[in-house]
């Protein structure tokens, strides 16, 4: 406790206004929780129509992931560079957490800011201090029409924070009582906001030329939790003094490590405490100043900025500038560490948060916080005990394509014996209704086929009726539903759920479709995307055409930065030319050895249009294209070796050589034929063991130069189909329902040669079936498994 005198003496001086201020507060119940729990739901509205949080933070903290508030005045203000941002995020990501940057930009609170805009915010020079009191002025003002940046301070940190639910925050030093605040009143902001927001915040204590002990006891009267971690040291320890390790305080508790620190945090809001956390993190030892040094440089600093007139908001600065001179690069460098430190402390913390939160019995909700993605954004399945975020979210195939209501309209022929339905007039049909989509599709053959694979499904919904019957129906039949994305009315152009409407004639033959997939095209999510693959690090990344061409590139993108395997579904012959859209404003697709597709499995038609698209678009003039081409080695009487491989009604329609013109981009195609059945083509590396296999020779296009240094030939082989089907139901799904079981083979480690007559037979189930993938495809599961072994 402080000395009798001295507590005296603050309180004496600001007593009542403290004791007014306390009494207000009781009264209220926390004017944060009246706003979030008592008021009328506008305000909800109105927070979520002006705070914005990114779709990484957002996802994460719907499902439980280790989120970590980080402030921006640290690096609006700050001394320490502009990479700062980057750095940090990068830092609370090696160690499992998403970085969560709170920042004003553009008169917008963020919480998720990106490293760009913080850098943006930096260069514009004009970046205000956003505290408590700031942030209504800034973003009021950017609704007046004048947008301002904010660097948020511990205080404004705090807040934004608990409003989008985070529940701890790593920053650098608190602020504190100043010396002379008895006089002054001179007490930082964060001090009254550890009062009243509960967030866990990890620092390394108060400024050292702060009033340490008068801080400690204003935190006491504020009612916050002050701990300090022991860091394998007995007995009292210290409350730090930011650069150096004790201060002469002693803290008022001690913690040992994260899991403990992790505890208090939930129990704190298991009990509904609406109170801060402190805890104080010590610099490591090595770069500790020593304690006397720095009480030396920081009188000296304190004296000369009480001899020139810096108080308040310009106090600070100028010391911290001071001790910067007078210390040399020593107060940096500790700077530096210390923030690290501390990020690093916070988001260990996080971690064994969302551990304990995971395997609790009851399920704990971020109360009286603004819901930043409540389940029309991101419905998920509950947590089962004991199974962490990071178990529950790892997929073996992650599916990113569209969900729909399918529409199968087969038309009834009259007694005439008319095979087609006439235009122009309405015609009699049966109807059938079914969840479809080319993403949903495959992802549900290949959960089906396989009860083992772990199969994620990545897509949007809209807020309406046909969203809710996807939703219902993807829990019903087993999927995982966390990453999908419905829209709600804040979304106000093509936010309906897709639908797909198929009118077939007599025989189950496509005569026309309509397909409404602007949810795809208009909404682009690319963060979002991000996070999905990086939250589910699947094996497997199947991405099918209905994305825009930027949202194409963004999902490739992602597959690529964390090493999974790539799968094209091209959806149609308009939509499968977006893989191979102008090059201009996108990131290049890679060649094999080192490709950013690996494998697609277009129809004819959809290959011909990829093709064309190709051509057209420069694809086919790259250099690097050239080098593999020229690897292939062909040479006079290709087109023989084309027809006694496919034959001469494919060869004469271009199939395999434009198979052979894309495999460079993508070097694995599986092109679906119809009832010819599915050829195969694909290069062969170097060293592929099919080069020396007698019964593959048969199947050998071509073979590059023996010196070659990745390119081993071509492998092309025509597989005659599985079955012919004399009383199709519906061919709706056929296609997505070969690429589904084909994937799960290929996520079981199996080759695409010894899986082809399996992924048909799961096609033919398809065909007989009424849904747009046969629920029947268990019945192949061990037939995939052996296949897959071999």
């Amino acid at each position: 406790m402080m000395p009798s005198h001295r507590l005296s003496s603050l309180v004496g001086r600001r007593g009542a206004g403290l004791l007014r201020c306390s009494s207000a507060v009781s009264r209220t119940a926390h004017p944060q929780r009246r706003l979030l729990s008592s008021s009328a739901p506008s305000s909800l509205a109105g927070i979520r129509e002006l705070l914005k949080v990114s779709d990484e933070v957002a996802h994460a903290i719907a499902n439980n992931k280790p989120v970590v508030a980080l402030e921006s005045t640290i690096y609006t203000h700050g001394a320490l560079g502009n990479d700062l941002a980057r750095e940090h995020s990068e830092l609370v990501r090696s160690h499992g957490g998403v970085p969560a940057i709170i920042a004003i930009v553009d008169g917008v609170p963020k919480v998720g800011a990106t490293t760009d805009e913080i850098v943006q915010m930096i260069e514009s020079g004009t970046a205000a201090k956003a505290s408590r009191r700031d942030i209504a002025y800034l973003v009021g003002m950017g609704l007046a029409g004048r947008k301002m940046h904010g660097g948020t301070t511990i205080s404004g940190t705090m807040l934004l924070a608990r409003l989008a639910g985070i529940r701890v925050f790593g920053t650098g030093g608190l602020g504190g009582v100043h010396r002379g605040g008895e006089d002054s009143m001179d007490v930082s902001a964060d001090l009254t906001e550890l009062g009243r927001t509960r967030v866990a915040v990890i620092s390394s204590g108060c400024k050292g030329f702060l009033d340490i002990p008068r801080t400690l006891e204003f935190l006491e009267t504020q009612g916050c939790f002050v701990s300090t971690f022991a860091d394998g040291r007995s007995g009292n320890v210290d409350f730090p003094a930011f650069w150096a390790r004790d201060s002469g305080i002693k803290s008022p508790s001690v913690v040992n490590n994260e899991k403990e620190a992790a505890a208090i945090i939930l129990a704190q809001e298991k009990l509904g405490i609406e109170s801060g956390l402190l805890f104080a993190n010590p610099i490591p030892e090595e770069f500790g100043i020593p304690a006397p040094e720095m009480q030396a440089a920081i009188e000296l600093a304190v004296s000369e900025a009480t001899e020139k007139g810096f108080t308040g908001s310009a106090n600070t600065p100028y010391i911290l500038n001071r001790l910067k001179q007078i210390t040399g690069e020593k107060a940096v460098v500790a700077n530096k560490v210390l923030v690290r430190g501390n990020i690093t402390r916070a988001t260990n913390i996080a971690v064994e948060l969302s551990r304990l939160i995971s395997s609790d019995s009851e399920p704990v909700t971020i109360s009286n916080a603004y819901p930043v993605f409540p389940n029309k954004d991101a419905p998920s399945e509950p947590k089962k005990a004991g199974v962490t975020p990071e178990t529950q979210s790892k997929a073996d195939i992650l599916v990113a394509g569209s969900v729909a209501i399918d529409l199968s309209c087969d038309y009834s022929a009259p007694k005439s014996g008319e095979i087609s339905p006439a235009l122009h007039t309405s015609n009699p049909a049966c109807i059938s209704q079914s969840i479809g989509g080319v993403g949903h599709n495959v992802a549900l053959a290949a959960h089906l086929v396989s009860q083992q694979a772990r199969v994620r499904l990545c897509s949007m919904v809209g807020d309406d009726v046909a969203g809710s019957t996807v939703l219902n129906g993807l829990k019903a039949v087993g999927l995982d539903t966390t990453y999908i994305r419905q829209l709600g009315h804040e979304y106000h152009t093509a936010n309906r759920t897709a639908q797909y409407v198929a009118v077939n004639d007599a025989n189950k033959n496509l005569v026309m479709a309509m397909a409404d997939m602007g949810i795809f095209s208009h909404h682009s999510f690319p963060e979002y995307w991000k996070s999905a693959v990086r939250g589910t690090k699947p094996e497997w990344l199947v991405v099918d055409g209905n994305w825009s061409e930027k949202d194409i590139r963004a999902w490739l993108k992602a597959g690529q930065d964390h090493d999974c395997k790539v799968a094209f579904e091209p959806v149609s012959t308009a939509k499968s030319m977006n893989l191979f859209c102008p090059q201009k404003g996108h990131p290049r697709l890679r060649v094999f050895p080192e490709p950013t597709v690996d494998i697609a499995s277009p129809n004819s038609y959809e290959l011909a249009a990829m093709y064309s698209a190709a051509r057209v678009n420069g694809y086919l003039e790259a250099p690097e294209w050239f080098d593999v081409i020229d690897a292939f080695n062909i040479r006079a009487g290709a087109r023989d070796r084309f027809v006694r491989l496919t034959s001469a009604e494919l060869t004469d329609a271009g199939v395999p050589v434009q198979s052979m013109q894309l495999l460079p981009y993508i070097p694995t195609i599986v092109t679906k034929l119809g009832s010819q059945g599915v050829l195969l083509t694909t290069i062969l590396g170097r060293d592929d063991p099919r080069l020396k296999d007698r019964d593959a020779e048969e199947f050998i296009l071509t073979r590059s130069p023996v010196d070659h240094p990745t390119v081993g030939g071509v492998y092309m082989r025509l597989f005659p189909s599985a079955e012919k089907v004399e009383n199709v139901v519906s061919v709706n799904g056929v296609g997505d329902t070969f690429f589904g079981v084909l994937i799960s083979g290929l996520a079981q480690g199996g080759k695409v040669e010894n899986l082809i007559d399996v992924a048909q037979k799961g096609a033919v189930l398809t065909l007989k079936s009424y849904q747009a993938v046969s629920p029947d495809l268990n019945r192949l599961e061990k037939e995939l498994a052996a296949a897959a072994a071999l």
